[in-house]
């Protein structure tokens, strides 16, 4: 699998010292579990923050402390994070193991709603630090207008959409931000499924859309 728009450094870095906020934690494990160049570069800021920490006045650690750190880098949760009721993944999954333990599964675990022009959405996580939720966007469509009032990263999971001249397929990350206003399209041939991450309410163009926000906490 070729990753045409890895993960941007900035958000491998802050995924090493532990300082982003849950939503972007989530997309950067699951992003870089599908990117193994990401994987590589995230590897490589993780020892060198563990050689600042060398120079450092020694604190304890959780005897548990290098499994978390290792599951986070290679997708696999240490033993008290696995959960039993989590089916056994198929073969070729659509879901990396960070967003399985999330999901409780794979993609048929997914209790999709409609989100309007025949987008579903199923959200994850909601509150103060932001929210992660799943879009599925049907084949040849595009989502609605919009801009954004912060940050909005996308990591696609299966299929691909086309934002402009840009193609993004499956491991490929989109970061919008208050200065991009876009009409994302999935590519024809098969549904565009997404983890998506944002820190601020979107922001529509069209009315219906704008009413339809407040139901649906996008």
């Amino acid at each position: 699998m070729t990753i045409t728009h890895s993960i941007d450094d900035s958000y491998l870095m802050g995924f090493a010292a532990g300082l982003l906020p849950e939503p972007f934690d989530l997309l950067v494990a699951t992003a870089v579990s599908l990117d193994d160049e990401a994987r590589a570069r995230l590897a490589g800021f993780e020892a060198m923050g563990g050689a600042l920490m060398m120079e450092s006045e020694v604190a304890p650690l959780r005897d548990d402390t290098f499994d978390a750190v290792m599951g986070r880098i290679m997708g696999t949760p240490p033993d008290d994070m696995i959960h039993s009721d989590i089916k056994t993944p198929r073969m070729d999954p659509t879901f990396p193991q960070p967003l399985r333990e999330v999901v409780g599964g794979d993609l048929d675990e997914v209790r999709w709603r409609s989100a309007g022009m025949g987008v579903k959405q199923a959200i994850l996580r909601m509150g103060e630090s932001g929210s992660v939720r799943l879009l599925k966007i049907p084949a040849g469509k595009a989502m609605p207008d919009h801009g954004h009032k912060g940050t909005e990263i996308t990591l696609v999971l299966r299929g691909a959409f086309h934002d402009g001249a840009d193609r993004y397929g499956r491991g490929d990350v989109e970061v919008a931000d208050p200065d991009v206003h876009h009409t994302p399209v999935a590519e024809a041939g098969e549904d565009c499924i997404c983890l998506v991450v944002t820190d601020a309410p979107l922001e529509f163009q069209g009315l219906l859309p704008k009413i339809a926000q407040r139901f649906l906490q996008i």
